[in-house]
């Protein structure tokens, strides 16, 4: 098939992913910005997103810090109104960032670029080509597609404006239809309507990557972000950072905020109770 119709299917397949959620996870987290690192456990449920930070710079937490994360919870869980406007707030970045991906297939325009083997996130491309690889696949079902703007492309809100200034490339996994990495880069400033009115500059990069996590579910495993611009053309506006996503497991469907907080707090104590010498670094 075409490049660009199988960026269609695969992009189909992250809405449809997305609108209905397979499973609900527990997960780790370490973000790394130019002020230092911060680590989290974070677990989904039907209520909003529960979180706990669990490390600053790669220290354990001191014990009103850890003390604040446990109040801020219970004061979630005890404002019922505060839940629902943190869950709203979680919704409306959601949406927007699926408006970006429904885009996709019609903002840029895509050509094969090789095949990737083995991880997607140790390989460089291979030579550029006009048609897809032929012959059967080996080690691997990840192909790697580069992208630049349609020039027929109009974008139908602020939000996909920045499409226009942006190239790249995407990782595609052929066999699961599933987009495994996306990295772009604007060639151009652009005007954005993230929630808010703005510009990012030229030079601009972003790059995710996902992978299944052996059960057929895909989550997000990184996630960079460096770009500079400006909020309402007057406040400068900076967004750099590196972060990874680790040691998922699922939890039930039915998950209240409530008892997400509570299995926080049991991984924090757990966290706590490991011997030093046997603790690794939180990712």
């Amino acid at each position: 098939m075409s490049a660009g119709e199988l960026v269609r299917l695969a992009v189909s397949n992250e809405v449809a992913d997305a609108e209905h959620p397979a499973a609900r996870h527990f997960f780790r987290s370490r973000k790394q910005t130019p002020k230092g690192s911060q680590s989290r456990f974070y677990v989904e449920t039907k209520d909003a997103m529960a979180g706990m930070l669990i490390a600053v710079n790669d220290r354990p937490l001191t014990p009103e810090q850890h003390r604040a994360e446990v109040n801020h919870l219970n004061w979630l869980m005890n404002n019922p109104d505060q839940l629902r406007k943190k869950r709203a707030h979680e919704k409306e970045d959601e949406d927007r960032t699926l408006q970006i991906v429904k885009a996709l297939p019609d903002a840029f325009l895509y050509q094969y670029a090789g095949t990737h083997n083995g991880d997607a996130s140790s390989q460089t491309a291979a030579p550029q080509t006009s048609t897809p690889p032929g012959g059967p696949q080996t080690q691997t079902s990840l192909v790697r597609l580069t992208f630049r703007p349609n020039p027929r492309y109009s974008p139908p809100s602020r939000v996909e404006q920045v499409l226009e200034g942006m190239k790249g490339y995407v990782v595609v996994d052929t066999s699961q239809r599933r987009i495994a990495r996306i990295d772009g880069t604007l060639f151009k400033d652009v005007t954005f309507g993230w929630g808010i009115i703005g510009r990012l500059d030229k030079g601009g990069h972003f790059f995710v990557e996902q992978a299944d996590l052996g059960d057929g579910t895909w989550e997000i495993t990184q996630m960079k972000l460096n770009f500079a611009g400006k909020i309402l053309l007057f406040k400068n506006l900076s967004m750099v950072s590196d972060e990874t996503f680790s040691d998922f497991r699922r939890v039930p469907e039915t998950l209240t905020f409530a008892q997400g907080a509570e299995m926080l707090e049991a991984e924090q104590e757990k966290l706590a109770s490991t011997p030093a010498d046997s603790k690794t670094t939180p990712q």
